[in-house]
């Protein structure tokens, strides 16, 4: 059982560690402590239901929908694009850029309707958590087979709370409007990145 829940930790957090734009947004809201506990706690609840979902055996149902992806992408896509604008309107309005002040997601609605959004629209969340995970998951049985979905679990628990309030040593960095103004540049970057990977992966 630990060596189940073991496995599961190292291949979630091998899967969520990687830069991206649910990762950027929770980054950008641990540098301004902006509703950092609310922000990583959706994220890694999210995470975890979307785990249990792919060990219950929804992964073989989404791998047999391919049109499901086809509109997380298409909708992902056009959010990330729309959000990728603002980070780079961030950047070209220093006086916006003050650590814990403006610069948008200031109320928990909106911050919480933007990181369902950095979670469910992003096709690739479901083919690692779903899909993969689950896929995965069948090699365990009983028991283990829950130790292994916990310890994926934990890994995005230990992730994004580790990602959000960590960033929080960085804040005298980001004192200064240009170090903002980077960061919301590179933030764009990632995004219209994403976008344009979803956009390609649409046209085949």
């Amino acid at each position: 059982m630990i060596a189940a829940a073991i496995a599961g930790f190292l291949l979630g957090g091998s899967l969520i560690v990687a830069i991206g734009a649910q990762n950027a947004f929770v980054l950008r809201q641990g540098l301004r402590r902006r509703h950092v506990f609310a922000v990583a706690a959706i994220c890694a609840a999210s995470d975890a239901a979307l785990i249990a979902a792919g060990v219950g055996g929804l992964g073989s149902l989404i791998a047999a929908q391919p049109s499901l992806l086809v509109a997380a992408r298409v909708g992902g896509a056009l959010f990330l694009f729309a959000y990728g604008c603002r980070s780079f309107l961030r950047a070209a309005r220093p006086g916006q850029l003050v650590a814990g002040g403006g610069g948008g997601d200031d109320s928990l609605g909106a911050a919480v309707a933007a990181c369902l959004a950095f979670t469910f629209l992003n096709p690739h969340v479901y083919l690692d958590t779903v899909v993969l995970l689950g896929g995965i998951s069948a090699a365990y049985a009983g028991i283990d087979r829950v130790a292994f979905a916990a310890g994926a679990g934990m890994a995005s628990v230990v992730w994004f709370f580790g990602l959000g309030y960590g960033a929080t040593f960085a804040a005298p960095i980001f004192a200064r409007p240009a170090a903002w103004r980077i960061l919301d540049v590179a933030i764009g970057i990632v995004m219209w990145t994403v976008a344009a990977t979803l956009v390609m992966e649409f046209l085949g």
